[in-house]
Formats: C-alpha cells, structure tokens, sequence
C-alpha cells in the first residue's frame, strides 16, 4: 500500500469540487433522510456530519432544525458550504471547518448527540485509520449517543475494478474506494451496538451501499 497515493486523494476531491460544485446534486442524500427520522425519533438536537462534501445533507438538516457542525479537509467545499449557509440564512445552526478526521476530533469527551456520514469511511483510508476514526467518534459521542453512516459494500460493481491500491481499496477514474464487507463494519463496533445495517442502492450506477446505525454503549 503506498500511503503517498492515498494522501493525493485531498488534492483530487479539490479538483473535482472546483471543477464540478454541485458533482453531488442539490437534494439530500437517501441516508440523510432516512438518519433524520432517526434523530428526531430520539429527540437528536445537535450532530457531526463527517466528511461533509458540498454540503447537501448539512443544509438539510439545517433546515430541519438540527445543530450540525460540518468538517471536511476540503477547504473548496467548506467554502462551498458556507456559501449556501449564507444564501439560506442557516448560519445559527450550522458551522463548519477545514479538517482531517485522521486526526483527534475537535470535540470534548462524551460532547455529541451524533454523528452523520455518508460515503467517508469509503473513501482512502485505511483499516486502522477507519478504527481510529471510530474510536474518536465513540469518544465525542454522549452514551447511547448515535453514529449513522454508508459504505459501498462488496456487491457494487466498482468492487475489485480499476487499480488495487491494497486491502479493499481500489481505484477508478481517479477516485479511491474502500469497499465494505458485513464483517468489516461488525469489526467496527467497539464501544456500540449495531442497530441496523440495511442495504440500499443509491445513483444511476447505481452504488450498492450499506446503512449503518451504531449506538454507543
């Protein structure tokens, strides 16, 4: 595995953001629709969206009255987001921040309502980043606290195509992928319990992925 490949991935998404600013489209992702009834069932008043992209889902649960704080390592799409947290005079509810999540959380033990992501943890990182990243956000998270996140699964069809980049990471057209087995997102449950983890297809492709709901112990 050449970790200088998978850390060129940042500069690729600032391409792709610059070049494609709304590459995701404008509504919000499935996941952030079916995590919003989650939250509101449980009475979430406040989440971490991981790996927020452009924004779509930030906006919608902005809009729905969630507190969300959005970090993403791409400042081309933190930029993006501010701007659309202007325009919909959202700036009461939602913040945001240039960040690594390789890196410790900038948040306080037991601090977060929840957490949301959709599609980072299959983005290039690796099996002990991906752990680590799931200690940090165990960490952050209030008991019985929420962590609600997608992965593409090793039934879509991107699986095993384009270039390996080692473990189950490959990569095509320029993006690398890590793909998710059942038994690895059981392997990332210490400290939770696993309440739902459903299959789901999203896109024209489409990409098969897996919904994940993982509540702290």
């Amino acid at each position: 595995m050449d970790k200088e490949i998978l850390n060129r991935q940042s500069q690729h998404w600032e391409s792709s953001f610059s070049s494609k600013p709304e590459m995701f489209g404008l509504d919000p992702s499935i996941a952030a629709k079916k995590a919003l009834k989650i939250f509101f069932d449980n009475k979430v008043k406040s989440i971490v969206e991981l790996g927020a992209g452009l924004g779509r889902d930030s906006l919608f649960f902005g809009e729905n009255s969630l507190q969300v704080y959005s970090l993403d390592y791409s400042s081309t799409g933190i930029s993006s987001i501010n701007q659309k947290i202007k325009k919909k005079n959202l700036t009461k509810l939602i913040s945001t921040k240039i960040f690594d999540i390789r890196k410790k959380l900038p948040f306080e033990d037991n601090s977060v309502d929840a957490c949301f992501s959709h599609m980072l943890y299959c983005m290039a990182l690796t099996n002990d980043e991906l752990l680590s990243l799931n200690n940090e956000i165990c960490r952050i998270l209030k008991p019985k606290g929420f962590n609600i996140f997608t992965v593409r699964s090793t039934d879509d069809g991107d699986y095993k195509q384009g270039i390996h980049r080692g473990e189950d990471l490959y990569e095509n057209q320029g993006f690398i992928v890590h793909f998710f087995s059942k038994e690895k997102i059981e392997n990332l449950t210490s400290g939770f319990k696993n309440i739902v983890m459903d299959k789901f297809e999203e896109g024209s492709f489409p990409r098969k992925l897996y919904f994940v709901v993982n509540k702290k112990l």
